[in-house]
């Protein structure tokens, strides 16, 4: 059974660095086809935040790109994810997904505005960003 727990949330000012970790069970990281960071701020949809494919390749949100920086120690099974220069906008509950499976041939670009290409789901964690 394919388990992914968030850890690493918290609440910062603005300016402030977090690390994000996700550690994954129940199948070996460098086995999935594609991992990901989403977000979701109250009241708004679920985003894309940076996803990652066993290659190594990587697509970031325009709004994020700079600031965070996607990485994964496949010895560890679990991906991080470095958020630097926080803004009060980042703030919200950060989803870590995973997919072992190619989905119609789509690569990072498209998976990053897919979440529904994403099999499995962690629990959240919450990131709160005072201004």
């Amino acid at each position: 059974q394919v388990q992914l727990v968030e850890s690493g949330g918290g609440s910062v000012q603005a300016g402030g660095s977090l690390r994000l970790s996700c550690a994954a069970s129940g199948y070996r990281q460098s086995q999935y086809y594609a991992m990901g960071w989403f977000r979701q701020a109250p009241g708004k949809e679920r985003e894309g935040v940076v996803v990652i494919d066993s290659d190594g390749r990587t697509s970031y949100a325009d709004s994020v790109k700079g600031r965070f920086t996607i990485s994964k120690d496949n010895a560890k099974n679990t991906l991080y994810l470095q958020m630097n220069s926080l803004k009060p906008e980042d703030t919200a509950m950060y989803f870590c997904a995973a997919t072992t499976s190619p989905y119609f041939g789509a690569g990072v670009n498209y998976l990053i505005r897919t979440s529904g290409a994403f099999t499995y789901w962690g629990q959240g964690t919450q990131v709160s960003v005072s201004s």
